[in-house]
């Protein structure tokens, strides 16, 4: 009798059966986080990331000089404690059965995606019944803009501008670095983007202060940025625009903007919704004369319901793409090891 031995697939080495098992948890958690923010937004109190701006400002206020360095110092310092805590969290979650709540927590406590979208429509509300003062006093939650003297034109321009901006920073920034990094990209650019809105703008006190701030930002935002602008070029027909005329005005117009990333998604949402965005802002005593973006009419207050949609459609799209992208690539990695 001649026996016949079968070779057996060699068994997947610990560490690739852990490498597969911590990618499918932060997609799974990625998911998890986007469907909770979707279904409660954020929380009126108690926000994890009003608690990481409180604990900045008391760094600030010890750290605090008008100095390029001592900016720098404050920035790598929270940062660097951000970034710490989501690698102890990923830790955590590697020894429990609760790894992917855990990184669903995380996603959910840095998209601000559904809030976004309720303030748009908050404002969308008040301009629609005539109401221009609550929408003046509504403003401020979503732009540092002075609203004093804005009409209702200009207030739906202001928020659409707001809502294109922060499509890319409260959803589609988020859900892209948490692709790449897991949790530790999730916190560490939140607090980046946080750090950005406390000491990033250009006030005498955070010139050289916040610098090294406001750069990080934008290196954190440049590629996000122009996924955001390309996503909502496809999602356009959702709105009732062209794909090809959003293209044509992100291409021609997405440079004009004085930041090298608002003005990506700023002019795709221009060019998907038919209208035209920029001209004067005035943010206190500072006034600032930005080039037109679009080629449409002036932006009205119905224009809000349909900027909306078409965040929420982006925010969808770039969960899609970034999530299936980091399936693919442990895909191509377990392909590559067999």
């Amino acid at each position: 009798m001649i026996s016949v031995i079968l070779p057996l697939p060699a068994p997947e080495p610990e560490t690739v059966r852990g490498l597969s098992s911590s990618f499918v948890t932060v997609e799974k958690g990625l998911w998890a986080g986007l469907v909770l923010d979707a279904l409660v937004g954020d929380p009126r109190r108690g926000h994890p990331v009003a608690g990481f701006g409180r604990a900045a400002s008391m760094l600030e206020g010890r750290l605090y000089r008008d100095s390029v360095a001592r900016g720098a110092v404050f920035t790598a310092a929270c940062v660097l404690g951000a970034a710490g805590a989501g690698v102890v969290v990923d830790a955590v979650g590697r020894r429990t059965a609760a790894s992917v709540v855990l990184t669903g927590a995380a996603t959910w406590a840095v998209l601000g995606g559904t809030s976004l979208g309720r303030e748009g429509l908050a404002m969308a509300a008040a301009l629609e019944a005539g109401d221009v003062e609550a929408a003046r006093r509504r403003l401020p939650h979503l732009c540092g803009r002075d609203p004093s003297e804005l009409d209702a034109k200009e207030l739906a321009r202001a928020t659409v501008e707001s809502i294109a901006e922060n499509t890319s920073d409260a959803a589609v920034a988020p859900l892209f670095w948490g692709a790449v990094l897991g949790v530790p990209g999730l916190l560490a650019y939140r607090a980046v983007n946080t750090l950005d809105a406390m000491v990033g703008h250009r006030s005498p006190r955070y010139l050289r202060f916040g610098r090294v701030a406001a750069r990080l930002d934008d290196a954190a935002n440049w590629t996000p940025a122009r996924l955001t602008g390309l996503l909502t070029v496809a999602c356009a027909p959702l709105v009732g625009g062209s794909p090809r005329a959003s293209y044509a005005i992100l291409r021609r117009d997405g440079a004009a903007h004085p930041s090298p990333n608002a003005g990506r998604c700023e002019a795709a949402f221009a060019g998907a919704l038919g209208v035209r965005l920029g001209g004067v802002n005035v943010y206190g005593n500072r006034v600032e004369h930005r080039p037109e973006l679009g080629d449409g009419r002036a932006a009205e207050p119905a224009d809000i319901r349909r900027a909306v949609r078409l965040s929420r459609a982006v925010t969808v799209a770039s969960a899609a793409v970034t999530i299936g992208a980091r399936a693919a690539v442990r895909a191509w990695s377990r392909s590559r090891r067999r």
